[in-house]
């Protein structure tokens, strides 16, 4: 599936665009079905919190931001499904991890048109951490990402700095979202990774990125679904404690291992 050549710019720069894993017809239905989705079971919000937002936003603006989210969307929708068991994207990350491939959660990502939540400067790590780094975020696009609609941005290489402490409280002592501090990390420092509806942008979990505001008149649609090592044991954070579908090869027992929790 991946060349030589795309195997080591992923492990050089942290991040790899891959061209239309999906067909139009499963990229279509995947789209008619998100936005099924997006009517009967997502949640509209003002997005993250943190001190980041005055940095981002000036004051009119930061009023209007939204993000429209939802997790597990395989667990809704069959097309959803067979996008996660995608044979290609299965065998892409199984060349990048050198492992076996576990699906860990899958999570839409809207941003609105006009006012769509821009993301401040940070890791994936801190919302799922794991024991190491043998985990990939992957970004499936179900439209054409560019600048005025914020597509994804990375620090090239800064996977290689491991994981980083994030800020996770505000000015005030209550707990915000997960992201680094404004000052050192920069958007204007990254990369942009624009790609087409059908594409997928995969990325380390410790890879730094971000994106600018969705400035257009229409959504920018994107699903995150992340995978991992199957030995690469969970510590906290979204779906821990939860096995995943095996995408790719098989799970092997360690010494005296149980079987899954059931419950």
């Amino acid at each position: 599936m991946l060349s030589q050549e795309q195997i080591d710019f992923f492990h050089e720069n942290g991040f790899l665009r891959i061209p239309q894993v999906y067909s139009e017809d499963e990229i279509s239905q995947m789209s008619d079905s998100l936005d099924r989705l997006i009517e009967d079971w997502a949640l509209t919000s003002p997005g993250w919190s943190g001190p980041w937002r005055d940095v981002y936003l000036d004051e009119a603006v930061e009023k209007q931001v939204k993000l429209t989210a939802m997790h597990d969307l395989h667990l809704y929708s069959d097309a959803w499904m067979r996008a996660v068991t995608n044979t290609k994207l299965a065998t892409a990350l199984s060349q990048l991890l050198e492992s076996s491939v576990e699906l860990h959660h899958t999570t839409m990502h809207i941003k609105p048109p006009q006012t769509g939540h821009p993301f401040p400067m940070h890791q994936d790590s801190p919302f799922y951490e794991h024991t190491d780094g043998r985990f990939i975020d992957t970004l499936v696009h179900l439209d054409d990402t560019f600048h005025e609609n914020g597509e994804i941005r990375f620090l090239v290489g800064s996977h290689k700095r491991g994981k980083l402490p994030h800020i996770l409280k505000n000015p005030d002592g209550t707990a915000c979202s997960p992201h680094l501090n404004t000052d050192e990390y920069k958007l204007e420092d990254t990369v942009p990774v624009p790609a087409k509806r059908g594409d997928v942008v995969v990325f380390h979990i410790y890879c730094i990125h971000g994106s600018y505001i969705n400035q257009t008149t229409e959504p920018r649609r994107m699903v995150r679904m992340g995978y991992r090592d199957p030995h690469n044991d969970q510590v906290a954070g979204q779906s821990n404690e939860r096995p995943g579908l095996i995408v790719k090869g098989y799970r092997e027992r360690r010494g005296d291992e149980e079987l899954l929790k059931q419950t």
